[in-house]
């Protein structure tokens, strides 16, 4: 499917300050799995729950995947443990968790599930076999959790506002695939109905364990008080999603996966091109614009955080909505789509990725196929024929945005990343203040581009009809650089067009871009360096699979607001 519409340039979208305000939208991983769960009537049953008193022990779900010849089956498995207060921190140095969970391919039996019992809470330092597929822990958030089971407990249900400050009864600390630790390839999913695509698997078990704090707090409310408790009201556990914290362990995936995010952010700007090209709005769709306009306003409204930079871009992006709203609703119809995006050209990167979110929501007929084509074989061959001059020109066009920085100047070289001894988790060190300088991670391409942009300009001056392989002999240790740059050179959005290594770079916007196409909301930065995120917040239940799903989820608010 192509659209006629040119797309958004790479200059623009690929700074920082764009990729650190984007939003889920229709082609995010949770939503895209939920459309597909639905649509297929996925079958999903607790077949093992085994508590006690205290809400620890094991819990077993199965699912059924509906299709022929025969059903494709998968377990997931949580494993709920007493751990005292001071164990439970996010961090990843962390031992214990309140629960650890699996998702495993094909129905567990009792003696895997006690293989798993053994392994599953040790988490990073058990022993998996490929019948796993995805491998994650997360703890309570003990303010929520307490205050929802006293609440059910006593016969009524929680206070929806309190909820709104904290959505979610769980936080996820890490969601391992792909590989990690002996679990399963996702070569090997690919070849599954159910999670062929990037992430599904995991989103998939993150969503199961959102039904296991549901089904849990709702056990220990009626243990409490056989008599007299109540379950969770479905409006409001919809409303309670999945918490998750991410440090700066999710940033360098997409520095040494360009091939992928240029996937993943050219599909995005594809599916805004095709909405642009659509033409004038009707009527219908233009109510629905205004709609959800006004729910991204109170949205955004209900946002809680810690972080004053956060909060200060919240701010402004209230007041942008507010004045959009005041001054342009209701909109007429045949209103030109360009014209809207105009409308808040002035407007800040996070005001103007919520327009570009809700547009993408008007047209599922045009952006929801696209959400399959987020995968990407990667593949990063050397041409060493090439003439270098014509390398050279390639970097001048592609990374002039790299070209302009002055790497002499102290701010520009700042940082350095490296990777912890204890987790070879990454770090960040300030390069004037810091040792460890010597076991920087490759995250300076902006630095070694114009580097080597300099060398091969040197090299020409004496030899001007090169190749690459002749640079390459006296250069080897820039065969990785020069590989890269070829490969990606019909890629646009493959590279961050920025210096990840200046005294102004803020990690978290690389946080915020990667979770985004996951399917996250309520951005909460902890510091620059970490933040906490919620993911399938108003998404629907495991006990709505088969009901009517109108997808209708996005920009979930509080059920008091309603």
């Amino acid at each position: 499917m192509e659209t006629k519409t040119p797309l958004r340039p790479p200059e623009q979208v690929m700074k920082l300050s764009r990729l650190g305000a984007f939003h889920q939208t229709r082609i995010s991983f949770v939503r895209s799995l939920l459309r597909k769960v639905m649509a297929e009537n996925w079958q999903i049953e607790r077949t093992g729950w085994d508590l006690n008193a205290g809400g620890f022990g094991t819990a077993v779900y199965t699912l059924s995947v509906p299709i022929q010849p025969e059903p494709e089956q998968y377990s997931v498995v949580f494993f709920s443990n007493d751990i005292p207060d001071e164990k439970r921190t996010d961090r990843v140095i962390a031992e214990e968790w309140d629960v650890a969970f699996v998702l495993c391919e094909g129905i567990v039996t009792e003696e895997q599930v006690e293989e798993l019992r053994a392994n599953v809470p040790k988490q990073e330092v058990g022993r998996y076999l490929p019948y796993v597929l995805v491998l994650s822990r997360a703890n309570k958030s003990t303010r929520n959790f307490s205050a929802v089971l006293d609440a059910l407990s006593a016969g009524k249900q929680p206070d929806p506002a309190q909820l709104a400050k904290v959505g979610y009864l769980y936080r996820t600390t890490a969601v391992y695939g792909n590989g990690k630790f002996g679990i399963a390839d996702f070569a090997k999913l690919q070849q599954t109905q159910a999670f062929d695509v990037t992430f599904r698997a995991q989103m998939f078990a993150v969503w199961m364990v959102r039904q296991f704090s549901l089904d849990q707090v709702n056990y220990l409310a009626k243990l409490k008080n056989p008599s007299g408790a109540v379950e969770l009201d479905g409006e409001i556990a919809r409303y309670l999603g999945v918490g998750n914290a991410t440090g700066l362990g999710m940033a360098p995936f997409i520095v040494s996966h360009p091939a992928l995010l240029h996937q993943w952010v050219n599909t995005r700007e594809k599916a805004l091109g095709l909405v642009l090209h659509s033409g004038r709005c009707s009527a219908e769709i233009a109510a629905r614009f205004e709609t959800l306009l006004l729910r991204a306003r109170q949205h955004v409204a209900e946002i809680e955080t810690i972080h004053e930079l956060q909060e200060k871009k919240n701010r402004m992006m209230l007041a942008e909505l507010s004045d959009l709203i005041d001054q342009r609703l209701p909109i007429p119809p045949n209103t030109n789509w360009h014209d809207v995006l105009a409308w808040v050209a002035e407007d800040s990167a996070e005001c103007q990725e919520v327009i570009v979110s809700i547009l993408l929501e008007l047209y599922p007929d045009l952006v929801n196929p696209l959400a399959e084509e987020l995968n990407c074989q990667e593949s990063y061959d050397l041409r060493p024929e090439q003439p270098l001059a014509e390398l050279k020109k390639v970097i001048a066009q592609n990374y002039s945005w790299a070209l302009e920085i002055d790497f002499t100047q102290r701010p520009n070289n700042q940082w350095f990343w490296y990777s912890s001894a204890d987790k070879e988790e990454p770090r960040l060190g300030n390069r004037y203040e810091e040792e460890g300088q010597e076991k920087e991670r490759p995250l300076t391409m902006a630095r070694d581009i114009t580097c080597m942009f300099m060398g091969i300009q040197a090299f020409l001056d004496h030899s001007p009809q090169a190749t690459v392989i002749d640079y390459l002999m006296a250069h080897p240790a820039e065969r990785g650089l020069i590989r890269r740059i070829q490969s990606l050179s019909e890629k646009p959005y493959a590279e961050i067009q920025d210096n990840l290594i200046a005294a102004d770079c803020l990690p978290i916007d690389l946080l915020r871009c990667k979770l985004s196409f996951f399917g996250a909301s309520k951005f909460d930065p902890r510091s620059n360096l970490w933040v906490r995120i919620t993911l399938f917040q108003g998404a629907p239940l495991v006990s709505d699979i088969g009901k009517p799903f109108a997808d209708d989820w996005f920009w979930p608010v509080s059920p008091a607001a309603k």
